[in-house]
């Protein structure tokens, strides 16, 4: 018979999970996602996230409590009387009668190949720490921090040039995939699980806005690695010499380069830039203010000479 399940999620990384279980057949007892938040350029309309809206599309309860750690909240979850929890991209602590609340625990679907980028921002992390390949996991939770012994696994390429927001569109549609198929062998009773390894273990902390600049001192393998990394959001960025005034630019899309110079130099008229070692050649930059745009297009207007320096 199908599971009665509760999802936890709240971004859009989370729906095609959600879609996913409910195409499957399973009953989705409830939807919790984090409240309705204030949104638009002046914060003045709250917005549901992007799980509410997929489960009002389907249908589906949803339930947005700010804490589950009060008694009534988590006697409530317990009422729903379900098989298992999914978890995915949720945003919040889950105390330990959530994680005993369902028959058979809860499951989390996890963007790393773990030990590995255990916390809250493994794409970013993987990306900027250089790594070639990460995945998707499912995991039992328990009360550590993505420490819970592993279901599933599907292992995912990072290509060279591949951005934090497309690895997050591959990663999704995986991770989609892999909690369909856990909660079907759940469902048969032959999900196994398997501990993680006591080595390998490394934290993804969450992206602090401070390590967000670029330092073109470090080789162009990091600089392009961390561009990458934060694009398209926050966003690496550095001040240019744009049209003579210093201007903070974005930096969303980078490729190693021939060339060198000293670091944050321009070694050419196609934003080819030195660093410590090597040069990246910056291929889409967003200006305060403005869209995303092609390197070619912004140096139309932005003035640019070769010699100039980025700080």
């Amino acid at each position: 018979m199908p599971l009665r399940l509760v999802f936890m999620g709240t971004s859009e990384f989370s729906v095609p999970t959600l879609e996913a279980l409910a195409e499957a057949g399973h009953e989705i007892a409830a939807v919790y996602t984090q409240p309705p938040r204030p949104a638009g350029r002046r914060g003045l309309e709250l917005t549901k996230s992007p799980v509410h809206q997929a489960a009002e599309r389907l249908g589906l309860p949803v339930r947005t409590p700010v804490s589950l750690k009060s008694a009534e909240e988590q006697e409530a979850f317990r009422s729903l009387e379900a098989d298992a929890a999914v978890v995915v991209a949720y945003g919040l602590l889950l105390p330990k009668p959530i994680l005993k609340g369902t028959r058979l625990g809860a499951f989390n679907g996890h963007a790393s190949l773990l030990p590995r980028w255990r916390g809250a921002a493994p794409i970013q992390r993987a990306i900027m720490g250089g790594d070639r390949d990460t995945g998707m996991m499912v995991m039992k939770m328990d009360e550590g921090l993505d420490t819970g012994p592993v279901a599933m696994t599907e292992k995912v390429e990072i290509a060279h040039d591949m951005t934090a927001g497309e690895l997050h569109d591959v990663l999704k549609e995986a991770g989609a995939r892999l909690m369909a198929e856990a909660m079907a062998r759940l469902e048969k009773g032959e999900l196994t699980l398997t501990p993680q390894p006591a080595e390998g273990i490394k934290y993804a902390k969450k992206i602090g806005k401070e390590e967000t600049r670029v330092d073109w001192t470090r080789p162009a393998a990091e600089v392009h690695n961390h561009i990458r990394g934060l694009a398209p959001f926050p966003g690496a960025w550095c001040e240019m010499p744009v049209a003579g005034k210093p201007e903070r630019v974005k930096l969303l899309r980078s490729t190693l380069a021939a060339g060198s110079g000293a670091p944050g130099e321009l070694i050419d008229d196609a934003l080819g830039v030195a660093c410590g070692q090597d040069a990246v050649r910056l291929i889409e930059v967003q200006r305060a203010g403005g869209k995303p745009v092609r390197a070619e297009d912004f140096l139309r207007g932005a003035k640019l000479e070769r010699g100039m320096r980025l700080s």
